[in-house]
């Protein structure tokens, strides 16, 4: 593959901005590849390799989500729907003796499929009530899991099966290495292709929708056509997340993807940077590391001071009292806040802080909805 940097004009349809850009996403995926397994070969403590591995998972079902709500403007409340949908049609898949390499795909595909005829009617809605018809969706998940017993085991749940790449086998706890390379090479292949999406007439469409309905209607985008596209690639990359989850996992329930999963993956887009790529690994970095912040700070209290803090509920208002802060001081999210440090050295000592000042107004044709 040939990179090709010229002028400026053209920065928003290639591949990587300038050839520096491609050399550090080149030793970043160096580090993953390489770095990052051998040093916990080095200490022998598969542990965290196993969180770096659940951080992609993450990141993978946020990327679904960031395309429907970070570039498409629609607000999601519902995604584990689809993550569940995708874990269990996999174990199904897998348990008629599809073939792993068969299954895996069309299980993020027919949730991708489903997901979409269940929101041809809901996706006429905007703004908050949107919201709230995708929240009704993810709260009625639990209950379509129990009753729908024969092929999700119900209350008592399923084992998932292990992964089989031609004759391969795969397991989160017996090889985690293989399946870290696995989930890695998944997050890498859905990372091209959402990048590459973006520079295409489809995602820009996908901006347009969120930017103003009335105006891209005016340029002659189909609305409904394009909001199912982005609700079916969202749904699909939700599916494909949910499977490599229901792996990571080993045994599934109905309590596994609840509403909790749902407004999780919300505050991961919102805390990472809504509309850009990157806010879907920043988002899964911060909402994986604060349960084992959590959990570390919990023992080193016990063991040090002697002090038990075992709130119930904790995990949750942490998660409430983060989303509000960044909604109230960062509603760029983490990179927006890095793209505001890179400015200001960009252009010191010129740079103004009402450069990035929060638009407060509507388009007059948008005040009509």
């Amino acid at each position: 593959m040939r990179f090709v940097f010229k002028t400026s004009y053209d920065a928003d349809i290639r591949l990587f901005k300038h050839r520096a850009q491609a050399v550090w996403y080149g030793l970043l995926l160096l580090l993953l590849v390489l770095a990052t397994p051998l040093y916990f070969v080095a200490i022998g403590d598969a542990y965290l390799l196993g969180e770096i591995t659940g951080v992609l998972i993450l990141a993978i079902a946020g990327m679904g989500l960031m395309l429907l709500t970070g570039h498409t403007g629609l607000p999601s409340l519902g995604h584990a729907t689809f993550m569940a949908l995708g874990c269990y049609l996999n174990i199904n898949l897998l348990g008629a003796g599809v073939p792993w390499v068969i299954a895996f795909p069309l299980s993020g595909l027919i949730a991708g499929a489903l997901g979409t005829l269940i929101a041809l009617p809901v996706l006429r809605l905007h703004g908050v009530y949107l919201a709230l018809a995708t929240l009704a969706m993810s709260m009625l998940t639990s209950d379509f899991v129990v009753m729908a017993e024969p092929w999700t085991g119900g209350i008592a749940g399923s084992a998932v099966p292990d992964i089989n790449i031609f004759g391969i086998e795969i397991n989160r706890y017996a090889t985690p290495f293989k399946f870290y390379y696995l989930v890695l090479f998944v997050a890498i292949l859905l990372v091209w292709f959402y990048r590459n999406l973006l520079r295409t007439p489809t995602g820009r469409s996908f901006t347009a929708i969120r930017d103003s309905e009335i105006s891209a209607r005016a340029m002659g985008i189909n609305l409904t056509r394009t909001k199912a596209t982005s609700f079916f690639l969202s749904a699909t990359a939700a599916g494909l997340a949910g499977a490599l989850f229901g792996h990571s996992a080993g045994y599934v329930t109905n309590e596994t993807f609840d509403l909790v999963m749902s407004i999780t993956l919300l505050l991961m887009i919102v805390i990472g940077g809504l509309g850009f790529i990157h806010g879907a690994f920043f988002g899964a970095i911060i909402v994986g590391i604060i349960p084992v912040a959590i959990a570390n700070g919990r023992s080193f209290l016990a063991t040090t001071f002697d002090v038990n803090i075992n709130v119930p509920g904790l995990e949750s208002a942490l998660f409430a009292f983060i989303l509000i802060c960044f909604i109230m001081f960062e509603p760029m999210g983490l990179y927006g806040r890095w793209l505001k440090i890179r400015t200001y050295f960009e252009l010191f000592p010129f740079y103004r802080k009402d450069m990035f000042k929060r638009q407060k107004s509507y388009l007059k044709t948008d005040r009509v909805q």
